[in-house]
């Protein structure tokens, strides 16, 4: 076999991480040497930090796409190659000439489109496989079968390459498919952003994947508008999170925002927990309705007369009409509850005031009113400056905060029917992610009287730009800002820009990134929100998502036969009917890349068990390998999981490595956790530790190269969705599978080895 090819991709490969190790040079130098610079007055700072973001951000690029930067090259008929990678990069000469095409430019696409049927151009397809700075492999695909020419690397099976990434053993954090994104999946990573795009999927069929890189292809082609905006990626649980977070920045985009649902109400941590029943009262649809009620519940009038005392006219009476007449016109104005307030005690200081004119101003010889118009005004001031006043409005109308809305509404639900108090109910305890969703709607029924704070903006702008005009007058006469257009003509500052905008200019400006900026503003409306596992979220989490992203340009991932919240959907139209009609696209994905056939044949019994036609995705590659099965009594479940899980673990550590899950029903967990002292458990487990213990809820999404379920009956009968839950455990697994099952488990029939 000749090296000669190696031996000159290693020669590219090379240059390649020089140039990366230039560019990287560049970068830190570029940071230093702005941090270094003292500056005079604010705009110098404004462009020093600026430059420091956009340097950092560009480092962190080039420090993300180390691994593997370069994993393909394609010969074209004509005589031109590219090499492809993970971001594009160019020689440091005068033409710019590309060096690494990125594998989003559409040059690139014939690398994951182009077959002998179909070559798109090409003469050959060349896969790299490199460890390090290294190239250890290389693996030629001939497209032009006239071509004679040979290197001696012609792959003896095409899928060669995307056979030995499956196979390859899991670190605990979800690896990239860039170098093997197949033509079903190219299709869907390229499709437009615009509206929704559902991507429907069986277990291992690539969803994640292909959502993530999907998000990755839409930044690059979409740059200055997403980029502006920001890309949020939505996850079901802060482990998945993790497990997926290598993704994008290794595909050089770092400034995408990842979070659970419970994670987007800023300032709220949300730790507490749930029972299902809880969860699926507080994210069923009529809740938003339950919510309304429960402001308008807020908004009282007297039962029949409510005196106030006032500091210098002593009782002040307010009559139920007069505050009924006042709460109606309040409401009348269509305004949220706090800005609705002002109407409101508007009205009933007028209500006051003229019972108070009355009283005071009355003929006893039964005239006209004594008061003119200044006097009435002025008891009209006397009342509204008053804090008895005040606070009888704020007795009948207060002013509420998200926060205090929903906790009252927690500790004594009214509004809800009988049956469901006491499911929701809870006097004190931390908020729960089902909770995010309530108090994100009690945000748009509430709003935010900020009429105060844009007041003071408004005032400190006025005197930046009386600032700014002080400094383009002094620099009238000068050249100290002088600039020269095209016709080279000279002009000064006041020739091309005012006080007004130069004040703007001026402005400490939020050097943040947007995804940064994002996070922490509830009313951020992103460019495009990429939903995974989908089916799992509630009708108001989705509220909560629509309300995120106005254009409703979303990528929404998962499988219905998944679902294992009870508050999750049955279809995707439930979920986008009330939002976007029918005006949504599906694409299904049908090639399982992860789940080995013998393994998947073994989870389609149990999804047949709930539907009967069921038909599992198409596994790519069969192990050999049947899924093990050990029947014991009850009481030795834990002993015999255990054992199991020793003995391939054991085996795992002595030959391939990879990782290892035991998953079991949450009640078995403290005592398996106990036998197994070295697995990660709880709430956020390390994925990267050689063996996990995990619910089967905590399991969506995962993979790791060998599971052992414990309790199929205990996994199925765990909650009203049991059998989604079941299938996705046995779903889990690249390598093997082993079930410990009570004797009379009725989970489902037992597999073949018995």
């Amino acid at each position: 076999m000749s090296t000669d090819a190696v031996q000159d991709e290693q020669q590219f490969i090379s240059d390649l991480y020089a140039r990366l190790d230039a560019l990287r040079d560049r970068a830190e130098g570029s940071v230093r040497q702005s941090v270094a610079q003292v500056g005079t007055g604010r705009q110098a700072k404004l462009e020093r930090d600026v430059h420091v973001q956009e340097e950092t951000a560009r480092l962190a690029q080039l420090n993300a796409v180390e691994s593997g930067l370069c994993f393909g090259r394609i010969d074209f008929r004509d005589g031109v190659s590219h090499h492809i990678g993970r971001i594009g990069m160019r020689e440091d000469d005068a033409e710019r000439t590309p060096l690494l095409i990125d594998w989003r430019a559409p040059v690139a696409r014939p690398f994951y489109l182009a077959t002998g049927y179909s070559p798109m151009g090409l003469r050959r397809r060349r896969h790299l496989s490199t460890r390090g700075r290294t190239v250890t492999d290389l693996h030629d695909e001939i497209m032009d079968l006239g071509d004679t020419t040979r290197t001696g690397h012609e792959s003896r099976d095409a899928d060669e390459v995307l056979l030995a990434a499956l196979n390859a053993a899991r670190t605990g954090r979800m690896a990239d498919i860039v170098q093997t994104i197949q033509a079903e999946q190219d299709r869907v990573i390229r499709a437009s952003h615009r509206g929704v795009l559902v991507v429907e999927g069986g277990p291992g069929t690539g969803k994640t994947a292909v959502a993530l890189h999907r998000a990755a292809y839409l930044l690059y082609a979409h740059r200055e508008q997403l980029a502006r905006r920001a890309v949020l990626v939505v996850g079901p649980n802060p482990a998945f999170l993790g497990y997926i977070g290598e993704v994008l920045p290794s595909l050089g985009e770092t400034g995408v925002l990842l979070a659970t649902v419970g994670e987007l109400f800023p300032g709220v941590a949300a730790r507490g927990k749930d029972t299902p029943a809880a969860a699926a009262v507080k994210g069923s649809p009529g809740m938003a309705g339950v919510l309304a009620r429960a402001v308008r519940d807020r908004q009282t009038v007297p039962e029949h007369v409510l005196e106030i005392v006032h500091e210098d006219h002593g009782v002040l009476p307010l009559d139920r009409a007069s505050a009924e007449d006042a709460r109606a016109a309040a409401r009348a104005t269509g305004l949220p509850h706090n800005l609705a307030r002002p109407h409101f005690a508007f009205r009933v200081i007028d209500a006051l005031t003229a019972g108070l004119a009355e009283r005071l101003g009355a003929d006893p010889y039964g005239g006209p009113n004594l008061l003119g118009a200044d006097d009435i005004a002025q008891l009209g001031k006397e009342i509204a400056t008053s804090r008895a006043v005040h606070a009888a409005i704020d007795e009948l109308w207060p002013s509420l905060t998200p926060e205090r809305l929903v906790a009252g509404f927690l500790a004594d639900p009214l509004q809800l029917p009988e049956h469901e108090q006491a499911l929701v109910r809870r006097v004190d305890g931390p908020w729960t992610p089902a909770d995010v969703p309530l108090l994100d709607e009690a945000a748009e029924l509430l709003g935010a009287d900020d009429s105060a704070e844009r007041a003071a903006q408004e005032a400190a702008r006025q005197e930046q730009i009386a600032y700014a005009q002080g400094v383009l007058d002094v620099s009238a006469g000068s050249t100290t800002y002088e600039f020269e257009d095209e016709e080279s003509e000279v002009l000064t500052a006041h020739d091309i820009i005012d006080a007004e905008r130069f004040a703007e200019r001026q402005e400490e400006a939020d050097t943040r990134s947007a995804a940064e900026r994002a996070a922490a503003d509830r009313t951020w409306a992103f460019g495009h929100i990429v939903v995974d596992e989908a089916q799992e979220l509630s009708a108001m989490a989705w509220r909560l998502l629509m309300r995120r992203c106005p254009s409703r340009s979303m990528t929404l991932v998962g499988d219905p036969a998944q679902t294992g919240d009870a508050a999750g959907c049955d279809t995707w139209q439930e979920i986008l009917g009330p939002y976007v009609g029918d005006r949504w696209r599906l694409e299904r994905l049908g090639v399982n890349y992860r789940t080995p056939a013998e393994i998947m044949a073994v989870a389609a019994e149990v999804r047949r068990s709930v539907e009967p036609g069921f038909e599992p995705p198409r596994s790519v590659r069969s192990t050999g390998a049947e899924p093990l099965v050990r029947t014991v009594p009850e009481g030795e479940l834990v002993r015999a999981a255990v054992a199991l899980a020793a003995e391939r673990g054991a085996r795992a550590q002595s030959a391939d490595g990879g990782r290892l899950a035991v998953i079991a029903p949450a009640v078995l967990l403290p005592r398996l956790a106990a036998a197994l002292p070295s697995a990660s458990c709880g709430e956020a487990p390390d994925l990267t530790s050689p063996a996990v213990l995990l619910t089967a809820r905590q399991a969506k999404g995962l993979e790791f190269d060998r599971v052992v379920v414990v309790d199929p009956d205990g996994v199925r009968g765990g909650s009203p969705r049991g059998a989604n839950d079941l299938y996705v455990a046995l779903t889990r697994a690249t390598q093997w599978l082993g079930i410990v099952r009570a004797q009379g488990d009725a989970a489902g029939p037992p597999p073949a080895g018995e």
